[in-house]
């Protein structure tokens, strides 16, 4: 039995490929503790996980600074310069805890301590990415969330992009000072980019999603396994369908599901009063999934419900179209579902995420500042009666659905553990 240590940051899209990861591992024999702000802690415990707290200590469902967060222009600056960047050192001294007699470090995207963690005990490493912006590949560019008209200069040279993805660490650089001198101060070169090129692990780079999303690239880490998506979708807690929502689904045809996740929903404005409204012109049935910290929205009767949260495993696939914000873990269940999106990105990869499914053929895309009942209806009506997305969609689900992304990324984590040359094993 071995000790591994999975650390995240960020919202249920961030954490719960981990807790994925996390369970398989528990059912392998291993003993497995978690590093997450607090938040997290009565989730992960119920869970049977070892739980240690890492800063930055933030309560997600405080929502003063959320409309920040998610913006598009904003939200990446504001969650990196401001809040992750400040509280590394603090969370370098809640890992050297975590990690302690532990075998493996497995860390998601924003963990900038990792690398002073792993530098300063020597402790096995692993690195993750969830989306394929992360990547930063200049043969598959991706689509900046300040600026989506990026995407029509996807066909310009490799040179182009890496010349813009170049640009991008000229303009992170100051932000990064704090962190250079946290790293001198413990000895370490400070000459160490987190955001960038030092953020992969030299043994074994996880790529957690499908190859629906996004292939393999030349410029992709050399540790780089991709294995498709790892699904966490409830257990205890979260498993089971809120009353009545089940009934719902089976008693006619197949509603529209509308929801922004666990983040945007937190600044979701009127999209929920307004998708119940283009569900009434369209004279469809509707499921609204409004969050847990607002208030059912206007204009719910017997055939648009609302619910604060339902399992999305359970009801996608029972949906005629899912309207959504392109989180990738929302994403992850709208592919693997196989049916057609309408999708209103917010920030982070979701315009990215947005744009690899318009390109699928599954899914088309509505601006925040354009969703109204009317516009959202009249691409609503187009999704649903032109076949080729809902066929698309099949197709997409069909491959989603044949992928194992949680055991081939333990199969590759267990190679790792008792030291096998992951890079020349093959895992199916």
């Amino acid at each position: 039995m071995a000790i591994v240590v999975l650390s995240t940051f960020g919202s249920l899209g961030d954490l719960h490929p981990k807790i994925a990861l996390g369970l398989e591992l528990k059912k392998r024999g291993h003993h497995v503790r978690f590093a997450s702000m607090d938040y997290y802690r009565e989730k992960l415990e119920s869970l049977g996980f070892e739980f240690y707290s890492m800063a930055p200590h933030m309560d997600p469902s405080d929502v003063a600074e959320i409309p920040e967060m998610v913006d598009a222009k904003t939200g990446t600056e504001k969650i990196l310069k401001d809040i992750i960047i400040p509280s590394v050192p603090e969370m370098f001294n809640d890992l050297i805890v975590a990690v302690e007699d532990a075998d493996l470090f497995v860390t998601g995207e924003i963990v900038y301590a990792a690398k002073s963690v792993v530098e300063k005990t020597g402790i096995k490493w692993i690195s993750t990415t969830l989306a394929p912006i992360s990547l930063f590949s200049a043969y598959d560019p991706p689509v900046p969330p300040p600026a989506p008209w990026m995407e029509s200069l996807r066909g310009l040279p490799v040179i182009f992009h890496r010349g813009i993805h170049s640009l991008m660490k000229w303009i992170t650089s100051d932000w990064l000072e704090p962190y250079r001198q946290f790293r001198k101060d413990l000895g370490l070169d400070p000459d160490h980019d987190p955001i960038f090129d030092g953020k992969y692990s030299d043994l074994l780079h996880l790529v957690m999603f499908s190859g629906v999303l996004a292939k393999p690239q030349p410029d992709w880490p050399k540790t780089s396994l991709q294995t498709g998506f790892c699904f966490y979708d409830g257990q205890g807690d979260t498993g089971t369908m809120p009353d009545g929502l089940a009934e719902f689904l089976d008693s006619g045809e197949p509603p529209i599901v509308f929801t922004l996740g666990s983040a945007a929903v937190m600044d979701a404005g009127d999209f929920f009063v307004e998708s119940a409204k283009a569900a009434k012109i369209l004279g469809r049935r509707a499921v609204l999934l409004y969050g847990r910290d607002n208030q059912p929205p206007k204009g719910l009767d017997e055939n648009i419900v609302g619910f604060e949260y339902a399992p999305f495993s359970l009801v996608f696939p029972k949906a005629a179209c899912v309207v959504h914000q392109a989180g990738v873990g929302t994403t992850g269940q709208v592919l693997r579902a196989g049916v057609p999106h309408l999708i209103m990105p917010y920030g982070h990869d979701q315009p990215d995420n947005a744009a690899r499914c318009r390109r699928l053929g599954v899914a088309e895309i509505i601006g925040r500042e354009n969703y109204n009942a009317e516009r959202a209806g009249n691409m609503l009506k187009d999704l649903l009666s032109k076949r080729s997305y809902a066929e698309k969609a099949a197709e997409a689900g069909k491959l989603v659905r044949e992928e194992h992304g949680t055991r081939m990324a333990c199969d590759a984590i267990e190679a790792a553990l008792i030291g096998e040359n992951v890079r020349q094993k093959t895992f199916v």
